[in-house]
């Protein structure tokens, strides 16, 4: 496995760039594309892109299946909603099938979700011979903990059906999420970290060193099986490196 380190001026080169490359991995599959999304700045400015021009029109949104990487426990209505960001910053202005989108439903029961939610993905991506779903690709963020989807430092996970997805607690504010795990994560044909700010530059520096502590960060346990894994990051974010 080798990270692939690309560095731009700013975020909306990067939502340009990733704009680009999600349109031509989606309309060049034959059949349906899936694509594993998360919350955050940064993947907002990617969402607003897509929904301008020429991606709103161009892209085959017929052959997308949107998930989610990871959800906050609140309703799809809520401001804390990564299903709720994605729809008014994207979902909104694309013609894209109901059935392609594939929320998690952070107002149920977190438990039942995460076993509805498995199935859920477990009916409509494909499953590698490591009896693993694969998505096509996740688009991933990182925290300033080192934290990735939701899979925070030294926290247990209840897995209460599969290493599919599981329940998780920020370490702060206690609240709950589901997330992918990192085995799921790792199981993509492509992964792509997303990072902006000189606040993410010291945390990346640590993670790309190889050092002992950066084993304490999810961030750097996500290392694709057969897959590959390039991280789109702007000049600030890339100060150290």
């Amino acid at each position: 496995m080798h990270n692939i380190i690309k560095v731009f001026n700013s975020s909306l080169e990067i939502a340009e760039a990733l704009s680009i490359e999600i349109q031509s991995a989606v309309n060049n599959k034959q059949d349906r594309f899936n694509l594993a999304v998360s919350g955050g700045s940064t993947p907002t400015i990617l969402f607003n892109r897509l929904a301008q021009a020429p991606f709103n029109n161009e892209i085959n949104w017929n052959r997308l299946n949107f998930f989610w990487c990871d959800e906050r426990c609140v309703p799809p209505d809520d401001n804390q909603s990564n299903f709720g960001e994605v729809k008014k910053t994207l979902l909104n202005f694309i013609s894209i099938p109901e059935l392609n989108i594939h929320r998690i439903h952070g107002e149920d029961d977190p438990n039942a979700e995460t076993v509805r939610y498995a199935r859920e993905i477990e009916t409509n991506v494909q499953i590698a011979k490591n009896n693993l779903p694969q998505f096509d690709w996740a688009l991933l963020g990182l925290g300033e903990d080192g934290h990735t989807a939701s899979l925070f430092p030294n926290i247990n996970f209840i897995f209460v059906y599969s290493n599919i997805s599981g329940v998780s607690q920020h370490p702060i504010t206690g609240q709950k999420r589901i997330t992918l795990t990192k085995d799921v994560i790792n199981n993509s044909k492509r992964i792509t970290f997303m990072v902006t700010g000189k606040n993410k530059a010291k945390i990346i520096s640590d993670i790309f060193s190889g050092l002992p502590k950066s084993k304490n960060y999810p961030a750097a346990e996500i290392k694709p099986i057969n897959g590959t894994i390039d991280w789109m990051i702007d000049r600030e974010a890339a100060f150290y490196l």
